[in-house]
């Protein structure tokens, strides 16, 4: 906005202030020309307000209620004019309006009106390029910030350097929040708490509130019609309009890379989902092939299954369980290996995923396909979004730890596991007991009557797959052991090395 002091200097003498030499830095909203004793009906508050002095000329008391009526309208200054209605200020005016706080300002004699009005607008033409060009260069910034790989830190560091205060995007899925400066995150509680106010009140509109006294902007960024995150502001100034354009712009910047985040997550999840089939249906190298094409790690040793009912949204299904895993299982390291998880696949009322069951809580996936506004990284689940699938519906079962070759069998039996349980209920199925084939096994050994196979596969499983102890205490030599242990594994129809089989035939045999 223009204030009376760049008025003035545009028009020098033909603009001047009645009282004293320097003019009020104040805004003006606009000029206008009137001489009914009433203008205020045709004004909007804010302006100058010129008049050859015809409303103020007469008695005190006239001259008193109309200095009241522009100040209860709250009018920026008085501009009178001589030369037409009056040659001189009338006796008084100068204390009314200095008693009431209105600025008072002199056009001399001969000098047009139009001249002021000529002279504001020439000034917001000016004011708007110089808005424009500033904007123009800003959001080129901006859109550069928005190419480059950091999307969201680059861009979320460019609106706050602009607005000359600070500002921070917050994600929808309670993902990790992104804020310029960083030594602001103390704010963070709050601006979460307004979002997910925001977001369960469904109106896509801004709000404004204050932070210790600060005025504070939320403005949902929006993808299709939900709401994908909120960009909150903490401008270290007034917002003028060419602020505001360069908030929107930076609104459509976050709603298009969000929206490109969705894409690339359905995607992945999509890709995911068809390697994952392959494994549940037992065509353990299709999917080991499949996921190496599409740029998948698929977990170097055992996976445990988790098996999820009551939720066909595996996000709020994930959101739930991260933090209730390491709570009601014996596994630490369940949410942070359900977090970094992408072999996930939903099928009927059931969602599966194959945890990497060596995952460690400290340590990364390091193949997660993160990106602006992905789900990967922090996701401290600190208020409720209405998106979320409340906890009481989910069901859950995980299974112990699984070889990707034993996952096929395993599958049937968790899935009827899971829905047996009651809503809200988490079964961490126990060592052995997914392994129907077990007692078969025993009873294979058992039943082979030209040599102890019980006995022997016990021994070798007691040493740990070491023909030289477990010979020694079966008073065997080793060749022997391996011709039995060959013998075995041909009854068995499995491989006793394997870790899986191996757990299995100790937990049975060593009862025997």
């Amino acid at each position: 906005m223009i204030s009376l002091a760049q008025l003035h200097h545009q028009l020098g003498n033909d603009l001047r202030p009645v009282l004293g030499t320097r003019m009020a830095q104040r805004k003006i909203s606009g000029v206008h020309i009137s001489e009914l004793e009433d203008p205020t009906p045709y004004l909007e508050g804010g302006e100058l307000l010129l008049t050859t002095g015809i409303p103020v000329a007469g008695p005190a008391a006239k001259m008193e209620a109309y200095i009241k009526r522009l100040m209860d309208r709250d009018i920026a200054a008085l501009g009178l004019g001589l030369g037409a209605g009056v040659d001189e200020v009338p006796p008084g005016l100068a204390e009314l309006c200095q008693a009431a706080g209105l600025e008072l300002l002199l056009v001399p004699a001969g000098t047009p009106f139009m001249n002021v009005s000529r002279a504001y607008w020439d000034l917001v033409g000016k004011e708007g390029q110089a808005d424009l060009a500033a904007s123009l260069g800003t959001q080129t910034a901006l859109a550069r910030a928005a190419a480059q790989p950091d999307a969201l830190p680059s861009v979320i560091k460019a609106l706050a350097q602009a607005l000359g205060g600070w500002a921070a995007y917050l994600p929808t899925d309670n993902g990790a929040a992104t804020l310029w400066p960083e030594s602001n995150s103390a704010i963070l509680g709050q601006l979460r708490f307004e979002a997910s106010r925001l977001d369960m009140a469904a109106t896509h509109s801004a709000s404004t509130f204050q932070i210790h006294g600060t005025d504070v902007v939320e403005y949902p960024v929006l993808v299709g019609r939900k709401a994908a995150g909120f960009l909150a502001i903490g401008a270290g100034r007034k917002l003028t309009r060419a602020d505001r354009q360069v908030i929107m712009t930076v609104c459509v910047l976050l709603s298009l890379k969000a929206a490109q985040a969705q894409e690339k997550d359905a995607m992945v999840a999509a890709l995911g989902s068809a390697v994952t089939k392959l494994f549940l249906a037992g065509h353990v190298e299709a999917g080991r092939a499949q996921a190496a094409d599409l740029g998948f790690a698929v977990p170097a040793g055992a996976v445990r299954v988790l098996v999820v009912r009551g939720t066909k949204d595996p996000w709020a299904a994930a959101r739930t369980l991260e933090t209730r895993l390491p709570e009601e299982t014996s596994w630490p390291a369940a949410g942070a290996a359900l977090k970094h998880c992408d072999l996930r696949h939903a099928a009927s009322d059931l969602i599966y995923w194959l945890l990497d069951a060596d995952h460690a809580s400290t340590t990364g996936s390091g193949n997660h396909i993160g990106g602006f506004g992905t789900r990967s990284g922090e996701r401290p689940v600190e208020l409720p979004s209405r998106n979320d699938v409340g906890e009481a519906n989910i069901a859950a079962v995980l299974s112990r730890p699984l070889t990707l070759e034993r996952v096929y069998e395993a599958t049937g039996e968790l899935a009827t596991l899971v829905r047996k349980l009651e809503p809200h209920q988490i079964l961490e199925v126990a060592a052995g007991a997914l392994d129907p084939r077990v007692q078969e096994w025993v009873a294979a050994l058992r039943g082979f009557t030209r040599a102890d196979l019980v006995a022997t596969v016990r021994a070798y499983l007691q040493h740990r797959g070491q023909w030289e102890g477990a010979a020694r205490e079966l008073g065997v030599h080793r060749n022997s052991l391996r011709h039995r242990m060959g013998i075995a594994a041909a009854l068995l129809q499995a491989d006793p090395d394997d870790p899986d089989v191996a757990a299995n035939l100790w937990l049975a045999l060593r009862s025997e």
